[in-house]
């Protein structure tokens, strides 16, 4: 069963078999979000997901930045990234006719807790390059 369904700007359908989510900014006690904070939550997630799932291809869909506030505190200027952060295993056709199909992990930013599918997935998650970063599997 496939928890959404997406179909790719190349037009390939992929399914989303496994979807974690949490909060970009959980746990987080005092200061404020900015670039270098942002910088190390964006590149610990990529490492997180690359160790979960090291034996499948993984890719982090760069993050978009808002600067709702022109004042620089202490760390430089107010930078935040979107809500929620998500990582996602989705799965498609083949890209080699003679294999069952095609997986690809992937990692991103949200700014709101809800699955992606159709047309409301944002459009960095619909822009993914699958043939060029999914890998082929066999049953």
């Amino acid at each position: 069963m496939s928890l959404g369904h997406i179909v790719l700007l190349s037009g390939r359908s992929i399914r989303l078999t496994e979807l974690r989510m949490s909060s970009t900014y959980g746990g987080m006690l005092e200061g404020y979000p900015c670039k270098r904070i942002n910088d190390l939550k964006v590149s610990w997630l990529q490492q997180q997901v690359e160790r979960a799932f090291s034996s499948t291809p993984v890719h982090l869909v760069p993050p978009s930045r808002e600067y709702p506030d022109e004042t620089a505190g202490a760390f430089g200027p107010v930078e935040v990234l979107p809500s929620v952060a998500c990582v996602g295993v989705f799965n498609s056709a083949a890209l080699d006719p003679s294999m069952d199909g095609s997986t690809l992990v992937v990692a991103w930013f949200q700014p709101a807790p809800e699955v992606p599918a159709g047309e409301d997935a944002g459009l960095a998650l619909r822009s993914i390059d699958w043939e060029e970063l999914a890998r082929d599997y066999e049953l």
